[in-house]
């Protein structure tokens, strides 16, 4: 008996010191990704080459502990880890630990993913809420341009896992290459760890799903176009940090991608990897590429999903010919080529979500019998506000929708089948509502 009582302590000792001896080894995340019915992806990054690994079991223990294969981190993925759990069930929800080199590391939060549900032919969509916004802009003074910070209040992040919604979308700007980082591997990589790691963020990567488009900032230098020389790196770091289900399309190129959540539909642009210079001279320019604008027509007219999400970097709707709205620089004619589409094929619930512009506003097109365009703008969660957006010359604003300073979306789905709505709202850095808005299914 003594024997046993003694070997149990030191068993339980040495778990202790080997959970404690691992935490080091944790740079950050865990980070759930994409969300199947059979398949979820959780990312995580280590300081060093390790080996990591999740068990993850069932909150209701309808079914026996599961692991994932085990991945090791290196240095020439930024010794990050996309860790697969395969052997799910939909509509539950798992919790899971984290082993690096085979020790547990502990969380002061809950660590958990969920599976989405199957619903259709069986009842009515299930309700989900998401979190969106765009513009993280994390302080780092000696790569930053001297004067007032340009990053702050990152306890916006923290507010936001207070919401514990389903997924959250990241729609740009999600971080930012200074000089030093954009040219190589090296200062790419180091850029995407410094933003990653801060621990503001921590508890909100474990809180929910993530999804991720990219603009220029996480592209490459501001304003970047189709011609930026080291485009190939900035795609391999976005792929490595983010769990979108795939980083580009059959042999489309690019940060683009497509999944499903509930009853609706959601296409994530890329408007860097294509598209035409600001200032060069040219007929139709193009922001998306054909190749992509024909991807995006392609799905939107054959989607049966009742509300059809588009994410893209810029504003889409906004008549501000400002900086890189779509309106702006001659993209109009491809602006107004989508609208066209959509309006021609009747295409009910398209709603653009957008950022970039640091200022936040609901824009809405409607014209007799056609179906209506919305354009929800979620922009700054970290970086510096535009003080001046709602000076903008808008004509499809919806009034009393501007937030100039920093903020977050939330937008809940719910309703009956066939009476479906979005509720949509906006949060300050001080988790305080600024506005809300119901956009009803037509």
């Amino acid at each position: 008996m003594k024997k046993t009582l003694a070997a149990f302590v030191v068993t339980l000792i040495f778990l202790q010191i080997s959970t404690l001896a691992q935490h080091p080894l944790l740079q950050s995340g865990p980070m759930p990704g994409y969300s199947d019915m059979r398949e979820v992806m959780i990312w995580v990054q280590t300081n060093k080459e390790a080996k990591v690994q999740l068990f993850y079991q069932a909150i209701d223990k309808s079914d026996i502990q599961r692991r994932t294969e085990i991945v090791y981190t290196n240095k020439e993925m930024a010794f990050t880890a996309h860790l697969i759990a395969d052997t799910v069930e939909p509509g539950k929800r798992y919790t899971y630990e984290l082993l690096i080199n085979d020790g547990v590391v502990k969380f002061p939060y809950p660590t958990e993913f969920q599976t989405q549900k199957i619903w259709k032919w069986r009842g009515n969509p299930p309700e989900f809420s998401m979190l969106t916004g765009s513009c993280a802009y994390i302080n780092q003074p000696e790569h930053d341009r001297p004067g007032t910070p340009y990053g702050g209040d990152y306890r916006i992040f923290e507010n936001m896992a207070t919401h514990k919604t389903d997924f959250m979308l990241w729609l740009g700007d999600n971080v930012y290459l200074r000089e030093p980082d954009w040219n190589t591997q090296t200062g790419i990589f180091a850029r995407y760890t410094h933003s990653r790691s801060i621990k503001e963020m921590q508890p909100f990567l474990a809180s929910t799903h993530h999804y991720a488009i990219w603009d220029d900032h996480d592209y490459g230098p501001n304003d970047s176009d189709r011609g930026f020389f080291n485009k190939e790196q900035t795609l391999k770091a976005f792929e490595a940090f983010w769990g979108n289900p795939t980083y580009g399309v059959s042999d489309l190129k690019g940060a683009i991608t497509s999944f499903q959540w509930g009853d609706a539909d959601f296409f994530l642009l890329d408007n860097r990897w294509y598209r035409d210079p600001d200032f060069i001279q040219k007929p139709e320019k193009t922001l998306l590429g054909k190749q992509q604008l024909q991807w995006l027509f392609d799905n939107l007219v054959s989607s049966t999903a009742t509300f059809k999400i588009v994410a893209l970097g810029g504003q889409f709707l906004s008549t501000a010919k400002r900086y890189e709205t779509y309106a702006a620089n001659g993209f109009d004619t491809e602006r107004q080529q989508i609208i066209d589409f959509i309006q021609k094929h009747a295409i009910k619930n398209v709603i653009f979500l957008t950022g970039d512009v640091h200022f936040t506003e609901m824009s809405v097109l409607k014209e007799e019998a056609k179906p209506t365009i919305w354009d929800l703008t979620f922009s700054t969660m970290s970086a510096g506000p535009n003080s001046r957006g709602g000076e903008w010359e808008n004509e499809f604003r919806v009034p009393g929708t501007v937030v100039t300073s920093r903020n977050f979306g939330k937008i809940a789905f719910r309703g009956p089948l066939k009476k479906r709505e979005l509720v949509v709202q906006c949060y300050d850095t001080d988790n305080v509502l600024q506005w809300e808005r119901i956009i009803n299914e037509e």
